[in-house]
């Protein structure tokens, strides 16, 4: 069942751009994520959904007081309970469904975006014209955790991202280590230089923060491989990201400007990866 706030609806042209934020049982790491889109100055609107146990996450006074924040820049806002809970994977289909945006960026309920990354991402997708972009997560609390080789297998992208099929058993793969830790702060340490805006580079796929081009993920088939799977899986948007990459390419931005908050994993079972399950 979903419910939307009525208060939150407005008959309004669709949006270019549109976050969307699945939540479940994170009332302050939510409010801290939306404090970071309140300090973005890029147009967009914002979706919020939630699966939690009880109270929304977003009714929160803090998470209101940004809600508030977020309607008083000039942005559609709305939020939504979206139960019962199928899985992962049909949450993030769901929120697609719900939007109509010809790009849509999702971004975690633990994530914290410093001034400026939406813009970024916007314009790196628009100029790259590739199927997604991202924005990796990073954990600042590793910042003096250096890992060159961890690092080795950073390639910048030389133009317009070409599609690239990763699987496992491919070198593309070794990207995935770019990505722990604070490496996406160490790697804008490295590779970002003077007068550089952003700087695009190859990915196996990037977690919490990614935008993408609506038609692309539609062509692939979006979240609709939800119903392959399980109520409990994860890597749903691992499966999605491959999937992008393989037919229209896709590129991480540095400076990352998306923050892990670092909180428990509201995932602990892993067990079933939905890359492993669903069928190619």
């Amino acid at each position: 069942m979903d419910t939307t706030d009525p208060l939150d609806l407005a008959p309004e042209p669709a949006p270019d751009l549109e976050v969307l934020v699945p939540t479940c049982d994170r009332p302050v790491e939510l409010a801290t994520t939306l404090a970071g889109l309140a300090g973005q100055d890029h147009p967009f609107d914002v979706l919020v959904s939630d699966q939690s146990s009880g109270t929304p996450s977003f009714e929160t006074p803090p998470a209101r007081a940004m809600l508030r924040a977020l309607r008083r820049q000039g942005r559609r806002v709305r939020t939504r309970r979206h139960l019962p809970r199928r899985g992962l994977a049909e949450h993030r289909a769901s929120l697609l469904a719900a939007s109509s945006a010809r790009y849509a960026l999702f971004v975690d309920d633990d994530v914290w975006l410093e001034p400026g990354t939406v813009a970024r991402l916007r314009e790196a997708i628009g100029e790259l014209r590739c199927g997604l972009v991202g924005a990796a997560v990073q954990g600042l609390s590793h910042l003096h955790d250096h890992r060159p080789h961890e690092l080795a297998p950073f390639e910048r992208w030389d133009g317009r991202p070409e599609p690239e099929r990763i699987s496992p058993d491919r070198p593309e793969w070794r990207r995935w280590t770019l990505h722990n830790a604070a490496n996406p702060t160490h790697l804008a340490d490295l590779h970002v230089g003077p007068g550089e805006r952003w700087v695009a580079y190859k990915i196996a796929w990037v977690g919490g923060c990614v935008l993408y081009d609506r038609s692309a993920l539609d062509a692939v088939g979006g979240f609709g491989f939800w119903t392959e799977l399980p109520p409990v899986h994860c890597g749903e948007d691992v499966l999605a990201q491959l999937r992008v990459i393989a037919g229209f390419g896709g590129a991480g931005i540095l400076p990352s400007g998306a923050v892990h908050l670092e909180s428990p994993t509201t995932v602990p079972d892993r067990r079933v990866e939905a890359r492993e399950v669903v069928r190619s």
